[in-house]
């Protein structure tokens, strides 16, 4: 079976590390690394490709700035890096991706921003829009208000949720190892490379080792779950070195990496995981003209809706019925049930007049909607 390609992919999430990022001896950005970097980016982008990137770096850039001694931090002196970081990361990345004519946006997240439904959505209508303007999110762990409760702790697994919160089909963990061995390879003479995986079993979760960088958090354990993750999603997932100029380059030109291939695609996956994963918490019941654009593949627009049913919140899941009782797909309700019942059978002109703000024009939109065949 061919190995993909790079250029073979629509949507992309690249993830670099505070190790790739910052020197740690120096205490200062590699420039020229992340210039290289940013060349690959541009190339991609300039094909049509949607480039997302999962930054870290903040508490690291942070503490060179304000030149902090080496060693443990207590969690308020790492918050109060990282929002002097932070500031100097989003510049960063402004800087270098703006000489290849591209715009950056920056995005802040927390545990709770993939978690909890609304703010699901409102990560991802956010994070889309940057992607229709063709800007590049540049997106991190929020540390100013991470706890040990509410965070990832890892980068790894918040970039395998952005690729799909955002149904991405690749993701690339540069990473301080060029991907997979069946065992560690700094302590194994005859440890060997994985170069493909095709289904996470136990044996593969066993070659992964613990041991992180000094700046980096994760080991190849939290790499391994965010393939988990991804690949659940319908993304592929890389493992590639980034201690190399040029690393997307790179694995275009045969680098040694590890494949993690995704049995499904990220339309299918989501689409599954509305249809059947989620409990419906309400019903709309929508028209005969409503019923036919959603076959056609259009959104459910309020104008169509002429019941609403349950007690559901924003982003929870909802059986869509027509006139006939019959049901027709299932979804996620951009409004809440009081907010639904008011506007249903409007126009979407009419939303912000009636509910006194400008929601979105789609009572589901068809990215989360999923038509009974």
């Amino acid at each position: 079976m061919s190995t993909p390609r790079l250029q073979d992919f629509r949507r992309i999430v690249v993830k670099v590390g505070s190790s790739l990022l910052v020197d740690s001896q120096a205490g200062r950005l590699r420039e020229s690394w992340l210039a290289s970097l940013a060349a690959d980016l541009a190339a991609l982008h300039g094909n049509g490709r949607d480039i997302l990137v999962v930054s870290s770096g903040a508490i690291a850039l942070g503490r060179a700035v304000l030149k902090l001694p080496p060693g443990q931090m207590r969690l308020e002196d790492s918050q109060a890096a990282a929002a002097v970081g932070q500031i100097a990361l989003a510049r960063t990345w402004a800087e270098a991706l703006s000489r290849h004519g591209l715009t950056a946006g920056q995005v802040l997240v927390t545990l709770g921003d993939t978690e909890e439904r609304r703010r699901y959505l409102n990560a991802r209508s956010t994070i889309d829009k940057l992607l229709e303007w063709r800007a590049v999110p540049v997106i991190n762990e929020n540390d100013t208000v991470a706890t040990s409760e509410i965070r990832y702790g890892d980068n790894d697994r918040l970039a395998a949720r952005v690729a799909t919160m955002l149904s991405a089909d690749l993701l690339v963990l540069l990473s301080d190892i060029d991907g997979l061995y069946d065992a560690p390879p700094d302590t194994s003479a005859a440890a060997h490379h994985v170069p493909r995986v095709e289904r996470i079993t136990p044996s593969i979760e066993a070659m992964a080792g613990a041991a992180g960088s000094e700046l980096s958090r994760g080991g190849m354990q939290t790499k391994i779950e965010a393939a988990k993750i991804a690949t659940g999603a319908g993304a592929h997932l890389i493992i590639a070195s980034g201690h190399v100029d040029y690393p997307l380059r790179s694995i275009g030109e045969g680098a040694r990496c590890t494949w993690f291939i995704a049995a499904g695609n990220p339309v299918t996956a989501r689409k599954k995981w509305i249809a059947g994963s989620l409990e419906p918490k309400g019903t709309l019941t929508i028209d005969a003209g409503a019923v036919a654009a959603l076959r056609r593949g259009n959104s459910l627009l309020p104008v169509g809706v002429v019941r609403v049913d349950g007690g559901f919140e924003r982003g929870d899941a909802v059986i869509i019925r027509g006139p006939d009782g019959a049901e027709i797909g299932r979804g996620l309700c951009a409004y809440d049930a009081n907010d639904a019942q008011k506007i249903r059978g409007r126009a979407s002109a009419d939303i912000a007049s009636i509910l006194g703000f400008s929601g979105r024009a789609e009572m589901v939109h068809r990215d989360n909607l999923v038509v009974a065949g």
